[in-house]
């Protein structure tokens, strides 16, 4: 267990070639679509496809998305705020933003458009749901799967479901079907893996129809779970403390003033508070509570106190880094329990900090996907706060107080909230 800030920059960034995979606990012939994807891959196969997948993240690609997002995040404001015109309207707020992030991968990803909250029984969402439940059965069948993998081989226990495997497989080879026939061309991942699969130069990194399906689907189940799980947090932040509520509904106001109601890329990454908000609750609430990595080649760590002897780590040997205690490390931010986005800004701006990325993991290693993420909850934040105010609803349990019975972050008995529209 790495509990140190410098050994951990040194083990995910400046000594990465000796802990380049995750501790890898899927079988990929037994489960493809979970045990291919890009988490799970390793050495030079991870990096080929890390290396191919990485354009569909840049700036100019989100860029190309802001919009399809935007317009989602739209809807969803109109919806609470016509919702709760009459009286405050009480909702179970997980399930309501994972039907905004599972709407926007959909179009931004799959280009499929779905409307969760006219069509609330769509394939998308139910499936979405089912495979990325990691509590209960689904956490029993993960443990056999990583103690027992040939138990789970003979008796096909799975942690994503034949049926889920099935759609998404069928999905992917549709599109990419109806795409070749038509000659439809879109800024997203599969077009970059449809390319890819052209590439007769280099046949390491042609892409299988399950192996196109497992990058897609990792791309949506972490996008249906953390980044809906992330809003969740951020609601509630907002909610637990109407004063930071307030001045953020200002920056937003401001934001509104000036542009009309469509904001512009450059401008919503550019609010200062918001950013602030957003990290800060990155930081109580990280979406990886702790990361692994698996030592390739002997590795000597330094003497864990001193006059103790150095550490050598063995080939195979894992370390895990735990996110969740080293952002409340009271050394390095003080009153650590505490919500203030303040501690992110400095001069006016927000100020460089590597908050986001330790909390979508680390070093070459972190989440492909975590700039898509935070610009799809930062777009949500904008487009509801301008119309709506929030408050913990009556089921909430306030302060929250983490669930200790599933294996992904979550609130001790959901998130609830009550929202108003604004009157101005």
């Amino acid at each position: 267990m790495i509990c140190d800030w410098e050994l951990t920059k040194q083990i995910t960034i400046n000594n990465f070639d000796y802990f380049v995979n995750h501790d890898g606990f899927i079988m990929p012939k037994h489960e493809p679509i979970f045990g291919n994807n890009l988490f799970f891959l390793e050495d030079n196969k991870w990096r080929e496809v890390r290396n191919l997948l990485t354009p569909a993240f840049t700036s100019s690609k989100l860029k190309g998305m802001f919009k399809l997002m935007s317009e989602c995040a739209a809807n969803f404001a109109d919806y609470l705020a016509n919702q709760s015109h009459q009286k405050p309207l009480q909702i179970d707020s997980k399930d309501v933003f994972t039907r905004y992030a599972n709407d926007v991968i959909g179009t931004c990803a799959f280009g499929v458009k779905i409307d969760s909250l006219k069509n609330p029984n769509n394939e998308f969402y139910i499936l979405g749901r089912k495979s990325t439940n990691f509590g209960g059965l689904n956490l029993t069948k993960m443990f056999i799967a990583k103690k027992l993998p040939r138990l789970a081989a003979l008796f096909n226990i799975k942690v994503v479901g034949d049926d889920v495997e099935k759609f998404f497989t069928e999905l992917v080879r549709d599109t990419i079907a109806m795409r070749d026939e038509k000659g439809i061309s879109r800024p997203d991942m599969i077009q970059l893996m449809m390319e890819a699969r052209n590439n007769e130069g280099n046949e390491d990194v042609v892409l299988t129809i399950p192996e196109m399906t497992a990058q897609a689907f990792v791309f949506f189940s972490g996008g249906f779970e953390s980044t809906s799980t992330l809003i969740c947090f951020v609601m509630q932040m907002m909610a637990e403390n109407p004063e930071i509520q307030g001045r953020l509904q200002r920056e937003v106001d401001e934001v509104f003033d000036k542009e009309g109601d469509n904001p512009s890329y450059e401008t919503v990454n550019n609010m200062v508070y918001l950013d602030a908000v957003v990290n800060e609750t990155l930081r109580l609430y990280p979406i990886n509570t702790m990361m692994d990595r698996v030592c390739a080649k002997e590795y000597e760590l330094p003497p864990p106190l001193p006059g103790r002897k150095p550490v050598m780590l063995k080939p195979g040997s894992v370390v895990w880094i735990p996110f969740y205690a080293l952002l409340r490390d009271p050394y390095q931010y003080p009153d650590p329990n505490v919500f203030n986005p303040e501690r992110f800004i400095s001069d006016g701006q927000t100020s460089a900090h590597a908050i986001a990325s330790l909390a979508f993991g680390f070093g070459p290693r972190m989440c492909i996907g975590h700039r898509f993420a935070i610009l799809e909850t930062k777009l949500l934040l904008v487009h509801v706060l301008r119309k709506c105010s929030v408050k913990p609803g009556k089921r909430m349990i306030t302060p929250v107080k983490l669930d200790i019975y599933t294996f992904a972050i979550n609130a001790r008995g959901g998130f609830w909230l009550e929202v108003q529209p604004r009157r101005k």
